[in-house]
């Protein structure tokens, strides 16, 4: 029998090793993936399949035994060739015919995982959890595999065996196994101390699970801990679950505004206004928030909207916190400044633009959230003035375009100017994003690397299709095309300029000399 079994494993495992180049598409558990895909749903079901069609045993039992067999293939393939067998099982538990050999199949299981924990069955210990899981493993099931019964003292005995072995983790910093030991066998044997251990690992999911294991007041402990930390939402989220309003009725509100200052740094103030949902300290928040990234237009909007004009004056200036100093488009723009919105002054602009060498481009959208939904169209005045316009400056060699994350721009071009010709082809240009690869915090972040301050972009996701726009719309907007030169003025003196740390390239070498679009610009 015991023959039978190894060469009927070894048959379906053969065949699962053959398979091992779909499986290197499929998995990647070394860097800490197991998620499915399509390739790993077909595996999987080809297993549900031998494992429908197997003789007997029935498949728990045969999944078990396998188990033994399966580390005999080496570390590279053992856990994924293991979870997708476990993961298998899924389907049998609701079949009737099943149901008899899962239970005869649990105290096999159990054996199993005490071998995994004895180290004579070399599995990963993410496996011995999905054991656990998969068979829903109790004491019970523990203690007769260990000593052929269930009774109390068998019981006793069981989970002080297992008691060790989770001091065991924790002295390898297991920590996550042993919480689903402690959870499971119902093991007392941490103190808050370990609570710390956890949070400082990141396990947060693993520091709940304990937390409510042991019960209301480590749960309070733990929540005041993310308090401390300022993780607002895991805090809210745990008063929330365990009805701790009482305990902490400052959290929600706490949590809410958060929220909305990380939508405000973002820029996402209507985002921020609709989740206020006109409470008005929420609303007042939101309106110092405006006040204090000098947004003073939105602060006007709000105040008029929600009549927050007695809270705005009650405020003293020196209790609004002065933000980091931004350029100012007044002190980079030495000649006047010529604001374009009809077809006359766009002629004349872009004849002055034939005469520059270099020029920024930079374009601004009304933000769009919904996903999958149209790209905005602009407005057509004159198809076949714009076209040509277009062309004379974005097919020009003598002019060279600058941009940041010039791809994303120009696409949005395309596809909200429709069928214009004019961004069919490109000609000389240079995307700075890719001079400084390691540079963060995008072109606001660049900009005060390089020229000693940041860009404010408190508008970015204002509304970009009304009319007319605002002067700070408009100087917002003109900024970043503005920066991009500089930037550029500084970084052209340096015939090679540093990309990343220990690594140097010439700047020329990224200009892109032409590139063709075929509605998708994303290439060049």
């Amino acid at each position: 029998m015991i023959l039978w079994l190894v060469y009927f494993s070894f048959s379906v495992i053969i065949k699962l090793v053959k398979c091992q180049y779909l499986w290197r598409f499929t998995f990647s558990f070394n860097s800490g993936t197991d998620k499915a895909t399509p390739k790993f749903k077909i595996l999987q079901l080809q297993v549900k399949r031998a494992l429908h069609n197997a003789p007997q045993p029935g498949p728990f039992t045969y999944v078990v035994q396998c188990m033994y067999i399966i580390p005999l293939l080496g570390k590279t393939y053992a856990e994924g060739f293991s979870h997708m067998l476990i993961s298998s099982l899924r389907h049998f538990k609701s079949v009737k015919s099943g149901q008899k050999d899962f239970l005869d199949a649990k105290r096999l299981a159990a054996r199993l995982i005490l071998d995994i924990v004895a180290s004579i069955v070399p599995h990963e210990e993410r496996i011995l959890v999905k054991l656990l899981e998969a068979f829903d493993i109790e004491l019970r099931d523990m203690a007769h595999a260990l000593y052929g019964s269930d009774s109390d003292e068998d019981l006793v005995k069981a989970r002080e065996h297992l008691k060790q072995y989770v001091q065991c983790l924790m002295e390898s910093e297991s920590y996550v196994t042993a919480v689903n030991l402690i959870t499971r066998f119902s093991i007392q044997c941490c103190d808050e101390s370990f609570l710390t251990k956890l949070i400082e690992n990141n396990h947060f999911e693993a520091a709940e699970k304990w937390a409510v294991f042991m019960g209301k007041e480590m749960i309070c402990l733990i929540i005041q801990t993310y308090l401390d930390t300022k993780m607002l939402k895991r805090a809210n989220e745990l008063v929330k679950q365990h009805d701790l309003t009482e305990e902490f009725p400052d959290v929600n509100y706490l949590y809410k505004e958060s929220v909305l200052k990380k939508l405000a740094e973002k820029g996402c103030w209507d985002i921020a206004e609709v989740r206020a949902k006109k409470e008005t300290k929420l609303m007042e928040y939101l309106v110092y928030l405006a006040m204090e990234a000098g947004y003073m237009e939105k602060v006007e909007e709000l105040c008029q909207q929600y009549s927050l004009e007695g809270y705005v004056n009650s405020l003293v200036p020196e209790e609004i916190c002065c933000g980091p100093d931004y350029l100012d488009l007044k002190k980079l723009v030495l000649e006047d400044i010529i604001w374009v919105d009809e077809i006359d002054g766009l002629l004349n602009a872009i004849s002055y633009i034939e005469a520059c060498k270099i020029i920024g481009v930079d374009c601004e959208w009304k933000p769009n959230f919904q996903k999958g939904s149209k790209p905005n169209k602009l407005y057509e005045d004159d198809p076949k003035v714009l076209d040509s316009c277009f062309r004379r400056i974005m097919c020009s060699s003598n002019i060279l375009k600058l941009g940041y994350n010039l791809q994303c721009d120009l696409h949005q071009l395309s596809q909200s100017y429709g069928e214009l010709k004019c961004f069919q082809s490109y000609e000389m240009l240079l995307d700075i994003q890719k001079l400084f690869k390691g540079a963060t915090g995008g072109l606001s972040g660049l900009s005060k690397k390089i020229l000693g301050a940041g860009l404010n972009k408190t508008r970015r996701n204002s509304n970009w299709e009304q009319r007319p726009l605002t002067q700070n719309q408009k100087e917002y907007a003109a900024l970043d095309a503005v920066v991009l030169v500089h930037i550029f003025h500084h970084v052209k003196g340096q015939p090679q300029f540093g990309v990343t740390e220990g690594c140097k390239v010439e700047w020329k070498s990224h200009i892109v000399s032409r590139v063709k679009n075929s509605r998708s610009p994303s290439r060049f």
